[in-house]
């Protein structure tokens, strides 16, 4: 038996039945990884030893017939943006490149309550800021369905280390599609939910009133197996809510496992989406058929307008560099991160510290985020941006009065060459189309895999309300089910 091409939820099962132990698990994928990480760069930093002491204190748990819980013995991958104590969190970035935080993120602390088993901190783009993890100061993530392509970003070392067999599941970030895009490049299932069902306590912001912790699995069931144990209130974060104790279904109890749930689910597909065909018409032809599933199971697809999604784009990516302007403020040299040797006064200090800890593309990112924020500019950009922000969260809410999900592509384009588009900001951004309107409305979202294009994966993208994740899962596991 192969360990390591078991989903999460048979490993589960395995674990629970005797038929393997934690400790196997873990020597197996502990195996996968020392084959394919020179290949794939998933990972920053490796937790071996540590995995295998917490795989043998399981065991024995198991071995006394103690409770365990629901992640028990599973191997996970851990965003490098997201804290943990005493193992090295670099967010990708020179800045960081030695920080040993003192504590642990809400969601490691959730994980570890659950049993689950820390494998290591993966790769991404520098504090999140890409769509291709090619901006990582530790080199780029490559994608393991082909590795000449990049991952997707910028929680491409997540995605590639669950489709590369490296670990089951991972924790990523989703501020504009950084979950799903490079679940949708990787071939995996990768679910932003809802703002505010996940803590972001210890996790380094990027844009406050976007970024949301997501997760990976192999399937849909893997991906709603790590959501149930990361969500719930947490009073340490103040944008937490107590609508994410509402509970999460993964659709195993026996009166649910061969149930159609996609008979009588109402779908929505925005006309503004069909207007902006891929320039891949084999893209597009992948989404009509995975749409036709829907259909033959019985779900009833009607065409909607949702007529602000048109300027969601310029609408985000104004308001992400703002916030994202505002947060890095605190990597200055002194209080925070890499400091410069050489330096003649305070200000030079500050200069030459960001100069050198920071990339290309986070500079880009505060200088125009600087810019619109500045006296001259914040009303006519950021100010305009906010009421536009909400013009598009009404034209959703109307939409989900009367819809269960909503379906579109993931990206736009297939997983491209290294050096391809990163230099070209605007071409890079233009294939956040679909993902980052999902975030400007605090909405639940989710990539699964529905086909390939010339050897390349492609996603589809489910998004349901806000806290309605369960409407999202059950979408999913249906279309699994249908096409399996």
């Amino acid at each position: 038996m192969d360990i390591t091409s078991l989903k999460a939820w048979e490993m589960k099962e395995k674990i629970h039945n005797r038929e393997i132990s934690s400790k196997e698990i873990i020597e197996a994928h502990i195996k996968r990884i020392e084959e394919v990480e020179p290949k794939i760069n998933a990972f920053i930093t490796l937790n071996k030893e540590e995995a295998l002491k917490e795989a043998s204190r399981i065991d024995e748990k198991i071995r006394n017939k103690e409770e365990v819980g629901v992640l028990a013995g599973l191997p996970i991958g851990v965003k490098d943006n997201i804290i943990t104590k005493n193992l090295r969190t670099t967010c990708a970035s020179k800045m960081l490149e030695n920080f040993n935080p003192p504590y642990n993120a809400t969601v490691i602390d959730k994980i570890k309550y659950n049993d689950g088993i820390i494998m290591g901190k993966t790769n991404m783009d520098e504090f999140a800021m890409g769509g291709s993890s090619e901006t990582s100061y530790f080199g780029a993530t490559k994608n393991p369905v082909d590795t000449s392509k990049v991952s997707g970003g910028s929680s491409g070392g997540s995605a590639a280390a669950v489709g590369a067999k490296e670990v089951p599941l991972a924790l990523g970030t989703d501020t504009g599609g950084s979950v799903r895009q490079p679940a949708s490049f990787c071939g995996v299932v990768g679910l932003k939910p809802s703002y505010g069902m996940v803590s972001r306590y210890g996790v380094i912001p990027m844009a406050n009133t976007l970024d949301q912790v997501g997760v990976f699995g192999r399937d849909v069931k893997d991906a709603a197996l790590m959501l149930s144990a990361v969500t719930g209130y947490d009073i340490k974060d103040s944008t937490s809510s107590k609508r994410s104790d509402s509970g999460i279904i993964i659709g195993d109890s026996n009166e649910e496992k061969n149930k159609n749930y996609l008979e009588g689910m109402t779908i929505a597909i925005p006309k503004e989406y069909i207007d902006l065909k891929p320039a891949n018409m084999d893209i597009q032809a992948q989404f009509d058929n995975a749409v036709k599933v829907f259909e033959n199971s019985g779900a009833k697809v009607e065409i909607v307008s949702v007529p602000h999604l048109k300027y969601a784009l310029e609408t985000y990516y104004i308001i992400m560099t703002c916030e994202v302007s505002s947060n890095m403020a605190r990597f200055d040299g002194i209080r925070f991160g890499h400091r410069a040797e050489n330096y003649d006064s305070l200000d030079e200090l500050y200069i030459n510290s960001r100069t050198e800890g920071l990339g290309d593309e986070v500079k880009r990112r505060i200088m125009t985020g600087t810019f619109a924020l500045s006296a001259d500019h914040s009303i006519d950009y950021y100010n305009k941006a906010l009421k536009v922000r909400t013009l598009i969260k009404n034209d959703f809410d109307k939409v989900f009065a009367n819809y269960d999900v909503m379906l579109s592509l993931v990206s736009p384009v297939l997983p491209y060459d290294f050096n391809s588009i990163v230099n070209d900001p605007i071409e890079s951004y233009k294939a956040d189309l679909y993902t980052v309107p999902v975030n400007l409305a605090g909405l639940c979202s989710m990539s699964i895999p529905v086909g390939t294009v010339d050897g390349l994966p492609v996603g589809l993208q489910i998004t349901g309300d806000r806290f309605k994740e369960a409407n999202i899962i059950r979408a999913g596991l249906g279309y699994e089910r249908a096409v399996l």
